[in-house]
C-alpha cells in the first residue's frame, strides 16, 4: 500500500508519528464508454460555456454563485490563505463511547501505521482505547478538506474514520410514518419467530458480489473466443495533442533557418523556397525545349533541302509543327557531346540551304 498522508496524532502531552493508508477499495469493473460502431473511447473535455473553446487545466479556477445570480471567483491564493490548522496533525478532542457515534456519520476509513521511533505510544493509545471502550472524536485535514473522524481499534491496528458533518444528514420526513398503523400481537410474534430461524453471526466473507463475478466471467469468455478488437487511437489524440504542434513547431523552425541562410547569402527566401520545390523540373523543361527545337529546325532543313518545288517546300512545312508536337511529348535524351558539336559545326550550312531554297 502506498501512504496517502503523513502526520502526528497529538492526545494531551502525547504525540504519536503515523502515515495513513486507505483502508477499503472497490473491487468493481473498470468499464469504459466506447462508439458502438468503430470502438473509440468517448472522450469529455472541458470546455467553456460561452465562447466554446477547450479549457487547459491551469485557466480553471473555482466559482461560487450567489443567490442572486453573481459569481465569485476563487483562486488558489485564495485557498492558500484559509486556515488549516489540523493540516498535519490529527487533534484529540475528547474519548467518547463507541455507541453513541451513530452508524450513518461513517464515511471512508483508513489505517495508521506508526513510525519505528512511534511503537510505543502508538500501543499506549491503542491500549487506553481498549480498555475504556471508547473511540477518540478527532479532526484531520485530507486533501485540503477538513474533517471530523473517530479513532477505533481493529485487531491490532488504529483506524481513522472520517465522519460527517451533523448539518450533512439529512433528516428523514416521511408523512406516513405518522399515520397510526396497528400491529397485532400474533403478526409481531410470527415476524419474531422469522428473524430467530435466521439468526447468525455475522461473516461477511460468505457473501459474494454475484453481478461483478458474473461479469468477470463474461469478459473472460469473450477474451478466450477471441471476441475482441484493438483500441482505436484517434491521430488528434496521439499527434494532434501531444507531438502534433511540435512536429509544426519543428518545420516552421527548419524553413525559418533556411531562409535566414538563404538570406545571408543575398538571395530572396520567397524565391528560394519556390525555386528549391520546382527548380529541378524547369531546368529539364528548358532542356527538354531546346533539345525539341533543335530536332525540329534540322528536319525542316531536310524536308527542304531534299527538293526544291514550291510544293514539296509547303508539305514540308506542314510537317514541320507536327514533328515538333511530337518532339515536345517525347522526352528529351541528351545527345552526346560529340554530336552535339557536330551539329553546331553544321549549322552555317543549314541556314545556306534554307536560303538557297526560299
Amino acid at each position: 500500500m502506498r501512504a496517502i498522508w503523513k502526520g502526528a496524532v497529538a492526545f494531551g502531552l502525547v504525540n504519536v508519528p503515523v502515515r495513513l493508508y486507505a483502508a477499503t477499495g472497490e473491487h468493481e469493473v473498470r468499464l469504459h464508454q466506447v462508439h458502438r460502431e468503430d470502438g473509440g473511447r468517448i472522450r469529455y473535455r472541458k470546455v467553456c460555456s460561452l465562447d466554446g473553446e477547450q479549457v487547459e487545466w491551469a485557466d480553471i479556477a473555482k466559482g461560487y454563485e450567489t443567490e442572486d445570480g453573481e459569481l465569485v471567483v476563487l483562486t488558489d491564493e485564495d485557498f492558500d490563505q484559509l486556515p488549516l490548522s489540523t493540516e498535519r496533525e490529527i487533534e484529540v478532542l475528547e474519548f467518547v463511547p463507541a455507541e453513541q457515534v451513530d452508524p450513518i456519520l461513517l464515511q471512508k476509513t483508513y489505517y495508521l501505521e506508526p513510525d519505528r521511533t512511534a511503537a510505543k505510544p502508538y500501543a499506549l493509545l491503542r491500549g487506553a482505547l481498549e480498555q475504556t471502550d471508547r473511540v477518540a472524536v478527532v479532526k484531520v485535514a485530507i486533501r485540503q478538506r477538513e474533517s471530523m473522524a473517530v479513532l477505533r481499534v481493529r485487531d491490532k491496528v488504529i483506524v481513522l474514520q472520517t465522519l460527517l458533518w451533523p448539518d450533512e444528514v439529512r433528516e428523514a420526513d416521511f408523512p406516513v410514518l405518522d399515520d397510526d398503523v396497528s400491529v397485532r400481537p400474533q403478526e409481531l410474534t410470527m415476524a419474531s419467530s422469522l428473524v430467530e430461524s435466521l439468526a447468525a453471526d455475522f461473516d461477511p466473507s460468505q457473501y459474494e458480489d454475484a453481478y461483478v463475478t458474473a461479469l468477470e466471467e463474461l469478459i473472460a469468455a469473450k477474451v478466450s473466443s477471441g471476441d475482441t478488437q484493438a483500441p482505436a487511437s484517434p491521430p488528434e489524440e496521439e499527434g494532434a495533442s501531444e507531438g502534433g504542434a511540435e512536429v509544426v513547431d519543428l518545420l516552421a523552425a527548419l524553413q525559418r533557418s533556411v531562409d535566414k541562410a538563404r538570406a545571408a547569402r543575398g538571395e530572396d527566401a520567397d524565391e528560394g523556397s519556390a525555386g528549391s520545390g520546382s527548380g529541378s523540373d524547369s531546368g529539364r523543361s528548358s532542356r527538354r525545349t531546346s533539345s525539341t527545337g533543335r530536332g525540329a529546325t534540322g528536319g525542316a532543313a531536310k524536308a527542304r533541302a531534299s527538293t526544291a518545288a514550291s510544293s514539296t517546300t509547303k508539305a514540308a512545312a506542314k510537317d514541320a509543327p507536327a514533328k515538333k508536337s511530337a518532339a515536345k511529348k517525347a522526352p528529351a535524351k541528351k545527345a552526346p557531346a560529340k554530336k552535339a558539336a557536330d551539329a553546331e559545326d553544321a549549322a552555317p550550312a543549314r541556314r545556306k540551304a534554307r536560303s538557297k531554297a526560299s
